[in-house]
C-alpha cells in the first residue's frame, strides 16, 4: 500500500462542488481518504496575466492507494478532465491559468521521483503557503524527503520569509 499526499484546489465554477466532487472521486479511483483538511481560501498564486482573478478553494488530502505514483498521476489528470480542466499544449513559457480543478502530487510515501511527466515532492511546495496550510492541519510532522524538514517546520519558514 502507498500513501499518497494531493492538494487539490481551483477558481472556476462552483469551487466548492468541484472540491467535493474531486474528492469523492478521488476516493473511488485512487484510494481511500485517510485525512482531508478543511477548505481554504487563497489568492491566486503566480503571474495569470488574465486581469481580475478568483480566488482558490484549496483542500490537502492524504490517500491510501495500491497505485504506482504514475498510475495516480494518469488517474489525477483523468478526474481534472472529467471537472472540466482543459489543458493547452506546452507553448515554452510557464504561465498560470484559472482553472476549475487541479490536483497535484505533493508526496508519494517517502520516495524522489523525477521522470519527465512528474516531480516528487512537489518542487515549489515549500514556497506556496497555499500548499502548506493545508497539509500542516492533515500532516504536520511529516519529513520532506529531501530537506528533512517537517510539513509544519517549512510553514513555520515560510511565515518568517512573508514578515521580513
Amino acid at each position: 500500500m502507498n500513501r499518497v499526499s494531493l492538494l487539490i484546489g481551483g477558481n472556476q465554477g462552483d469551487r466548492r462542488a468541484l472540491i467535493d466532487a474531486a474528492t469523492a472521486l478521488i476516493a473511488e479511483r485512487i484510494g481511500p481518504v485517510v485525512a482531508a483538511s478543511r477548505v481554504y481560501e487563497t489568492l491566486p498564486w503566480g503571474n495569470f496575466g488574465e486581469g481580475r482573478v478568483q480566488p482558490f478553494l484549496n483542500r490537502a488530502l492524504v490517500i491510501d492507494t495500491k497505485l504506482d505514483a504514475q498510475a495516480v498521476l494518469d488517474e489525477a489528470l483523468a478526474i481534472e478532465a472529467e471537472l472540466g480542466r482543459r489543458r493547452s499544449p506546452e507553448t515554452g513559457l510557464r504561465l498560470y491559468h484559472s482553472r476549475p480543478m487541479d490536483i497535484d502530487i505533493i508526496f508519494f510515501n517517502d520516495e524522489v521521483i523525477e521522470s519527465p511527466t512528474l516531480t516528487v515532492p512537489h518542487p515549489r511546495m515549500h514556497l506556496r503557503r497555499f500548499v502548506l496550510e493545508p497539509l500542516n492541519e492533515v500532516m504536520p510532522h511529516y519529513r520532506h524527503p529531501l530537506t528533512g524538514l517537517t510539513v509544519s517546520e517549512m510553514l513555520d519558514r515560510l511565515k518568517q520569509d512573508d514578515e521580513k
